[in-house]
């Protein structure tokens, strides 16, 4: 306890010698006026211990408080750090789920179209995901990620874009990233197919006039 005061008015208060000093001049008091005084002083110290008991009893509770708030501060930040880390592994696994899928799909897509394709020269299951990141930007634009289907046969290129539903988006991309695999490879493609199980009217339109070759189930209106 006597700590604590030390702290709160920077000296240390033993409380029993100024009772005992203050009883000792309130017996000592030989006039009424002096007695007054002394019982005035008595009060007093007994009025100042009480509210430094007090003080110190809130500073207590204030201290375990604030002890309790850094408690759960901690542990939400330490389940924030969880949680943050379990986001992330699961970004990944989405993302990864998601690229499997992107592939399985078109897999799939071939594979439904397979005899229109070999009647246009093109073997589905020999069709090949070629990838080229343009580290300089020598070709396209520094770092980008270029991919795209390919079929080589008798030393002739296709390239293929394969989609569940094509829009006129779509068929412009796959037109100006043809032109840029050309130029990575250094030769012509012999042809161009757009694969997809549905493909929008405007985008088969605008696929014709760029001279793609479209393999569909359905136009969509």
């Amino acid at each position: 306890m006597q700590a604590c005061y030390q702290v709160l008015v920077g000296v240390e208060l033993d409380w029993e010698r100024l009772e005992e000093v203050v009883a000792r001049a309130v017996a000592r008091a030989r006039s009424e006026e002096m007695r007054e005084v002394a019982e005035a002083i008595k009060l007093l110290a007994g009025y100042m211990r009480e509210g430094f008991e007090k003080t110190f009893k809130i500073l207590e509770e204030h201290g375990r408080r604030l002890e309790e708030h850094s408690r759960l501060l901690e542990e939400h930040s330490r389940r924030l750090e969880e949680l943050t880390k379990v986001v992330g592994e699961l970004k990944v696994a989405v993302g990864s789920l998601g690229r499997r899928w992107g592939r399985d799909l078109e897999r799939m897509v071939l594979e439904l179209y397979r005899q229109a394709l070999e009647e246009r020269g093109v073997e589905a299951g020999k069709v090949e995901k070629f990838v080229y990141t343009d580290v300089d930007g020598r070709f396209y634009r520094r770092g980008a990620r270029i991919e795209v289907d390919v079929y080589i046969h008798d030393e002739k290129v296709y390239l293929v874009e394969v989609k569940s539903h094509a829009e006129l988006e779509d068929v412009e991309r796959f037109y100006d990233k043809a032109r840029i695999v050309e130029k990575i490879l250094g030769r012509r493609a012999e042809k161009l197919f757009i694969v997809a199980v549905n493909i929008d009217k405007e985008a088969l339109e605008r696929a014709k006039e760029l001279g793609i070759e479209a393999v569909y189930g359905a136009v969509i209106e």
